[in-house]
């Protein structure tokens, strides 16, 4: 099978993904979707004293976004809210080891969907309000303006 483009990182994450599942009742709750290659990706978070304190993933599509998926959750485990939103695409796909250029947008997807997650989370316990979601939104992975 060829590999070509592929980190020997993403074809482990992809082989051996981490965090699949499903939480019930999560605390926040991620779903993002891309109509042009059909990919899509849901993230399921529990949070303890502020900080992610598990996370699962169910991701419908490519290897590349399977992999994704697996080590975002990696990168935000353990993390608090604050750290997990500054996690980006370049940040994914560096861990990765990169992704072909085709692919790039799959890590896009990866730390959108860890953002739509903890901001669920926030508006559900009343941190912001569901009106305040909608102006962060579209940045593509970037969420952070401090950054």
């Amino acid at each position: 099978m060829a590999q070509i483009g592929y980190s020997k990182k993403v074809m482990e994450h992809f082989m051996n993904p981490r965090n699949v599942g499903v939480i019930e009742n999560p605390d926040g709750y991620g779903k993002v979707g891309n109509p042009v290659c059909g990919d899509l990706m849901e993230i399921f978070i529990k949070v303890k004293d502020a900080k992610i304190d598990d996370i699962k993933f169910r991701t419908f599509g490519c290897g590349s976004a399977i992999a994704v998926s697996s080590m975002v959750t990696e990168m935000a485990k353990g993390k608090t809210l604050e750290e997990a939103m500054k996690i980006t695409r370049k940040d994914v796909a560096d861990e990765l080891e990169g992704l072909p250029p085709q692919k790039m947008h799959c890590s896009n997807l990866g730390a959108d969907a860890l953002h739509d997650a903890i901001k669920d989370y926030w508006v559900k316990s009343g941190k912001i309000k569901a009106d305040e979601v909608k102006e962060v939104e579209g940045h593509e992975g970037v969420s952070c303006p401090t950054e």
